[in-house]
């Protein structure tokens, strides 16, 4: 198996970018909608209910495209245990990113309070989660190309079976 080059990896990144955008609009007006009309202004609603039920609704939503279209060449058999095998995977990188995301919105929150920024402005928590999702959407790509979605290489011969095979064993 030859590595991926530079080019299909910027490829298959400026389709991440595409499809996670529908993830993205998904992710900020659910967190929109909570925030404005469930938690109204209330802070653990607003920015610690919100954004993770936002962004695990968005996590089945970029799961889905990337299942079925940016990495579908990659799914050696489809079925539905397959599906969850991968989702399972994705949503565990997805913590990651959440975590990322929401650490990020949380900074950008209080750097807001403390230079009196947004305060007025009843979506200041869905900007701060749009900015958290630029920090966590790269980690996403990474994984999801790396490691969730990763090419099948040759798999690696252990030590023991070297050792069977010289032994004739």
């Amino acid at each position: 198996m030859q590595p991926r080059t530079k080019k299909e990896i910027l490829t298959k990144f400026l389709m991440f970018m595409l499809t996670s955008s529908a993830g993205t609009v998904v992710d900020l007006g659910l967190h929109w909608w909570l925030s404005a009309y469930v938690f109204d202004g209330n802070y653990w609603g607003s920015f610690w209910v919100a954004p993770t039920v936002s962004f695990e609704v968005a996590a089945l939503v970029n799961f889905v495209i990337a299942y079925f279209f940016v990495w579908k060449e990659r799914i050696s058999q489809r079925s539905v245990r397959s599906f969850f095998r991968h989702f399972i995977a994705y949503n565990a990188a997805s913590v990651g990113a959440y975590l990322i995301k929401f650490v990020a919105m949380q900074g950008l929150h209080f750097l807001f309070v403390a230079l009196g920024w947004f305060q007025d402005w009843s979506s200041e928590p869905v900007l701060c989660n749009l900015l958290g999702l630029c920090f966590s959407g790269v980690f996403n790509f990474f994984m999801s190309e790396f490691v969730i979605f990763g090419k099948p290489g040759k798999k690696k011969v252990s030590e023991e079976s070297l050792e069977h095979r010289v032994d004739g064993e």
